[in-house]
């Protein structure tokens, strides 16, 4: 019995050869078809930029490109600082976040204190050393190398902090929230970022407010 079922199903007709050429034709149609749907679909690449029309505001100017002079007093005393032959970008306070911030006063204005002045000026070299920690990162990084706004560059600081940097539609950069004033200043092997604020730490702004506070 089982050999003669074996033996039947062993002489079943094949497929007639033109149905066979058919089904592979199908298939090599539906093959080709999937690849073809395959590569005219959009990738799925990050997020396009947006674009959108800025209005120019009081509160954030376009950026300039200025010159050394516009670090200001302690912003030069600062930038200073760097060791020389080395690349390096600082994320500098502009005057007026040097002396809002930081409550920083040039050693011309303190000298008008007397005695006061060489106390104001330990005090201020040290401050700036903590601060120079927080904003100089060991490369040059110039404005068109930071991503557009939505997107950010993650650098980190001599001290630590992590920096993340952007690129808003007028060119100029926000980095760690703060927006910049002046942007790609060449002083030497240095790329200086004059910025309305000042990056520090939770720790540094904390004891320094309690400092102030004193």
């Amino acid at each position: 019995m089982k050999a003669a079922r074996r033996k039947r199903s062993l002489s079943r007709p094949l497929p007639p050869p033109r149905l066979l050429a058919v089904a592979v034709a199908f298939a090599g149609t539906l093959l080709l078809l999937v690849l073809v749907l395959l590569s005219t679909s959009p990738p799925s690449s990050p997020p396009r930029r947006r674009h959108a029309v800025v209005t120019r505001s009081s509160s954030s100017p376009p950026p300039r490109r200025c010159g050394a002079a516009s670090l200001g007093e302690l912003g030069d005393m600062m930038v200073s600082m760097l060791p020389a032959g080395l690349a390096f970008t600082v994320f500098v306070p502009s005057p007026d976040s040097f002396r809002r911030v930081l409550k920083l006063r040039p050693n011309g204005s303190a000298a008008a204190e007397g005695e006061t002045a060489a106390g104001e000026s330990d005090n201020t070299y040290a401050v700036l050393s903590r601060v120079l920690g927080f904003s100089a990162v060991p490369r040059r990084v110039f404005a068109a190398d930071v991503p557009p706004r939505g997107q950010a560059r993650l650098l980190d600081s001599v001290s630590g902090l992590r920096i993340y940097a952007s690129r808003d539609t007028q060119g100029g950069l926000v980095v760690n929230d703060v927006r910049s004033e002046c942007v790609d200043i060449v002083r030497g092997d240095a790329v200086v970022h004059v910025m309305a604020g000042v990056l520090m730490d939770a720790e540094f702004e904390r004891s320094f407010s309690l400092e102030v506070d004193d």
